[in-house]
């Protein structure tokens, strides 16, 4: 089982900021995006007791921004949050027929009509997680609140799917990796988190077990390939063995991939990672503290090469870069710590994305993105 008693790193406090300004900071971060003004939060009541978060760059609601906010608030110990936001998702996002029946629809309107009956497996890999972290940490309910029982369904649905022709599994059968949706053939490397498969082999369904540890193993492997032997950059979506698709601009180094960084890092807090898997960070903080200095803010190809175009999320990537200090050692891991903190939640319209992100380096750099253990 999974040993809940471990302490967790502070990084902040490591590089000498003091702790109660660091304790303040996490507060109104949650605050400015759970109850702030109209112009900086995210989250919004519904019908019924229900609430949900906005994608404020798409005019949206996503199963990546209802997964993320009720991991936040399992984390920093906000039920009566947790469970309007899952009210929401399962009134509104949840399918109960056709192919994708047991999957999260991944865009709907804020009025609960959905924009597509397609989901995204990185929805529902969070939406899990949170939900054994519930159970654990508050203990069950009933009905929809039975947070271990919706978890493993959920869970059970994503592997299993298909195997009675009734759809498409969101992890491959074969090579055990997350896709990118059920129905296609590649994946994203940011989808990948082998920390949560670890904690689904303890959780989840008995016969599964072997599948997630499986699946924990592949994406560490993928996640070697997909980042540039130089770089340390990934590409948004790659081919199972790590090479790039060349699909729009999703073989860049863009939006999804920033948060590749933190996933290592949050697993090397959580158990521990190899050396040559957080070396990739190594690469990449490398690469934004001393081969690109003044430049950080325009898109790269995997090989470091500049397009002449500025990044979509600047504070999420300085976010992440930073949650990636926690599988790193060094100047580069300090400076992108330092710069973060620096750097203020975003503003405007696009400040979706990036302050979830900030959200998350946030409390994984504060030692407050934790394992809610039995």
């Amino acid at each position: 089982m999974t040993d809940i008693s471990k302490t967790y790193r502070n990084l902040f406090v490591e590089y000498g900021y003091d702790k109660q300004a660091i304790s303040n900071r996490l507060e109104t971060i949650f605050e400015t995006i759970f109850n702030g003004s109209e112009e900086d939060r995210l989250y919004f009541e519904g019908p019924n007791q229900t609430a949900y978060v906005i994608d404020t760059g798409n005019d949206d609601v996503r199963t990546e921004g209802m997964s993320y906010a009720m991991m936040a608030c399992v984390q920093l110990d906000k039920q009566e949050l947790f469970n309007k936001l899952w009210k929401w998702s399962k009134t509104y996002m949840y399918m109960t027929e056709g192919e994708n029946k047991g999957y999260f629809a991944w865009s709907v309107q804020t009025n609960g009509e959905k924009n597509s009956d397609g989901p995204a497996p990185d929805g529902e890999e969070y939406f899990a997680m949170a939900l054994f972290f519930a159970a654990n940490r508050w203990g069950n309910g009933e009905g929809i609140f039975h947070y271990d029982k919706e978890a493993k369904q959920l869970l059970s649905d994503c592997i299993h799917k298909g195997e009675n022709n009734d759809g498409y599994p969101m992890w491959h059968p074969q090579n055990k990796q997350i896709k990118f949706v059920p129905n296609c053939n590649f994946t994203d490397p940011s989808y990948h988190l082998p920390h949560f498969y670890r904690l689904f082999s303890e959780w989840g369904n008995p016969e599964d077990r072997e599948f997630w540890l499986e699946a924990a193993d592949a994406s560490v492997s993928l996640l070697k390939k997909a980042c540039h032997p130089v770089t340390g950059l990934s590409a948004e979506y790659t081919n199972y063995d790590g090479s790039p698709v060349y699909l729009d601009h999703h073989y860049l180094f863009y939006s999804d991939s920033y948060r590749v960084a933190g996933n290592i890092g949050l697993a090397n807090e959580w158990f521990g990672n190899d050396s040559e898997l957080n070396d990739c960070v190594t690469r990449l903080q490398r690469f934004f503290c001393e081969t690109v200095v003044g430049k950080e803010n325009l898109v790269y190809e995997i090989d470091g090469e500049a397009i002449q175009q500025e990044v979509l999320h600047p504070v999420g990537l300085v976010a992440a870069n930073a949650m990636g200090s926690l599988a790193t050692k060094g100047a580069y891991a300090e400076a992108c710590v330092r710069k973060f903190w620096e750097t203020p939640l975003r503003k405007g319209d696009r400040r979706y994305y990036d302050n979830f992100l900030y959200l998350f380096a946030f409390m994984a750099l504060s030692g407050n993105y934790r394992i809610w253990g039995k």
